[in-house]
């Protein structure tokens, strides 16, 4: 599974389900496979990826084993029902070349992303360049790993931006069923905010 993510997980709890969110926690790869996934679908749903994704492929989760997988493998694994996203061929694709990624730049060890990182900006950059990773999930990518998992590199607020506030925004802020409808309430109000000023 490569690095772990220290002793304590982090407090990272989005699911409601104990052992996807331990999943989570506990496997530097699911967490940056959870966030990848979390776009144009429930957040609950797409932390709850990677343990789906883990019971189907079994032993062959991990980066080196999906990068060796067959596309239309993976992409069946993805669109199997439950399907684990809301557009899973291209999100199987996108699992493929993060895996990959992973295997070329950082010897398959997920956590290494991270490991020996010295500035926000240097953790910011090595994210960006994950695939499927833009610039606001790179940031909150940034503020998972300095507010759940206590990896605060210096610099970090600075490439976090809005992320690194008090303020429930992101998955970021999210320990617990209570912080995920503070979230929610945000997300909701914020959309409601943008719909009034385009009137």
């Amino acid at each position: 599974m490569g690095s772990s993510m220290g002793d304590d997980g982090g407090t990272l709890a989005v699911t409601g389900d104990p052992e996807a969110d331990q999943l989570v926690r506990d496997d530097p790869f699911a967490l940056l496979l959870g966030m990848m996934l979390d776009q144009q679908i429930p957040m609950e749903w797409a932390f709850k990826g990677p343990i789906r994704l883990a019971e189907r492929l079994g032993d062959r989760f991990s980066p080196a084993a999906i990068a060796e997988m067959a596309p239309d493998e993976l992409e069946t694994a993805f669109k199997t029902k439950p399907a684990l996203h809301r557009f899973p061929g291209s999100m199987a694709k996108r699992c493929g070349e993060l895996a990959r990624h992973i295997v070329e730049h950082y010897d398959g060890d997920a956590g290494a992303v991270w490991a020996d990182v010295r500035s926000g900006k240097a953790l910011y950059d090595r994210l960006r360049a994950l695939p499927g990773y833009g610039d606001e999930k790179a940031k909150i990518f940034v503020a998972i790993l300095a507010k759940r998992f206590g990896v605060a590199p210096r610099g970090w607020k600075a490439v976090a931006g809005p992320f690194a506030d008090r303020q429930p925004r992101s998955v970021a802020d999210i320990d617990g069923p209570d912080a995920l409808a503070e979230v929610r309430l945000w997300k909701k109000n914020q959309k409601a905010a943008g719909k009034s000023k385009q009137d």
